[in-house]
């Protein structure tokens, strides 16, 4: 392994040379089933034909231009990105890097709405215990998690964090008079793929409806399908079964299938607050991006794609509970984004299914969240004979 890389990760025994669908292959020809997608990154899988055709493509006119132009692959791929997410009420977007910056965004758009409309001083964000947002100083000011936040103080100012599911001090902590914004994780992903209750996300949309506080979803990491649904605040529901709307989306991990891009969608409320020169990225919008990002949208926004995600997960989630084991205490999740509890702690599991590769036999790539969930987030393409295959190795290391 080599050295010269700063030491923040606590990196897994194994360095990777090629990939194919649901596989990767380390320089000895040991083969490993990725369930970590890249942290739900690679959601078509590794070398997916059509998005290396179009990266290919894009690459031989050109890289790069500035945001002073447009460029049509970045035009084509916004138009059809905001096309996704109208469900939801999304009317305009800002293309970025990653998904710190997608919500740096979402923070700025917030402060700004309230400070034009309200006057200085209603300037809060809200967001949830638990929750992970980025790790700019910013997004880990957001970032619900106190770990996170060990050494890094002073932080930015203005943030509040409230528990997930107790409504009564969502209630009080969304005060009209210093509030700007409610950013909110429908499935929070970090601390262990935990999932808001319906009750909750409809108390959340009616509270800032009722104050005109900003309700921001950050979806970097269960939206793009990968709960079932493009976005998956759209399975949640007002009380007399209106679909619920967002002010502010936040989407990144997966959007472009691999290649480094954030979005933040805005919908009627939000979508003209900046003006020139109050945000930017230099690679936002990125046209090779943007060319990768077609792909993606135009396999993932596909019905049939997004119920076939659903029947993975199903299957996922009831092939773990007949086993009835003792060491699984509970399995959550939606789609391809699973957690699965069990009695010991997470990390040394991931070392054993990795370690299990040899001549012949395959080994396991997966993710913790929380100290003790394993976190499974295979590509959208993954087939039923590699979950049964994933499965079996995880039963075999419990």
């Amino acid at each position: 392994m080599s050295d010269v890389f700063m030491n923040t990760y606590h990196r897994l025994p194994v360095r990777f040379v090629r990939g194919e669908g649901s596989w990767l292959f380390d320089a000895e020809g040991k083969k490993y089933l990725d369930f970590s997608s890249g942290i739900a990154v690679n959601c078509l899988g590794h070398a997916y034909p059509p998005l290396a055709a179009a990266i290919a493509e894009q690459a031989a006119k050109f890289n790069h231009v500035c945001n002073y132009y447009q460029s049509e692959v970045s035009a084509a791929f916004a138009e059809k990105l905001v096309a996704a997410c109208a469900a939801g009420g999304m009317k305009k977007l800002f293309l970025a890097n990653s998904g710190a910056e997608a919500n740096e965004g979402a923070c700025k758009i917030a402060r700004k709405y309230s400070l034009k409309k309200y006057g200085a001083g209603r300037h809060r964000i809200v967001t949830l215990r638990g929750s992970f947002h980025g790790r700019t100083i910013t997004t880990l000011s957001a970032t619900g998690q106190d770990k996170f936040h060990r050494d890094f103080g002073p932080f930015t100012e203005g943030f509040a964090f409230v528990p997930g599911g107790d409504i009564a001090a969502l209630d009080k902590a969304l005060d009209k008079a210093a509030v700007a914004g409610l950013l909110i994780e429908v499935i929070q992903g970090e601390s262990g793929i935990i999932p808001q209750t319906p009750e909750y996300i409809e108390a959340a949309a009616r509270f800032c409806a009722e104050r005109d506080i900003l309700l921001m979803f950050d979806e970097i990491q269960c939206g793009l399908g990968r709960t079932g649904t493009f976005l998956a605040f759209e399975q949640y529901h007002y009380a007399d079964g209106r679909p619920l709307k967002a002010d502010v989306v936040t989407l990144a991990k997966g959007l472009c299938g691999g290649i480094p891009a954030g979005a933040v969608l805005a919908g009627e409320k939000a979508m003209d607050v900046f003006e020139p020169g109050d945000h930017g990225s230099t690679f936002g919008g990125n046209p090779i991006a943007a060319a990768a990002g077609l792909v993606v949208l135009n396999t993932v926004t596909d019905p049939a794609f997004l119920k076939e995600i659903s029947r993975k997960g199903d299957r996922i989630i009831s092939t773990v509970k007949s086993w009835n084991h003792p060491r699984v205490k509970e399995i959550r999740g939606r789609g391809l984004l699973t957690g699965i509890d069990i009695d010991a702690d997470a990390w040394p599991f991931l070392e054993a299914a990795i370690k299990r590769a040899g001549p012949g036999t395959p080994g396991l790539l997966l993710l913790s969240a929380g100290l003790q969930t394993l976190r499974l987030l295979p590509p959208y393409t993954v087939s039923d004979a590699e979950i049964d295959e994933g499965l079996n190795i995880i039963k075999e290391k419990l």
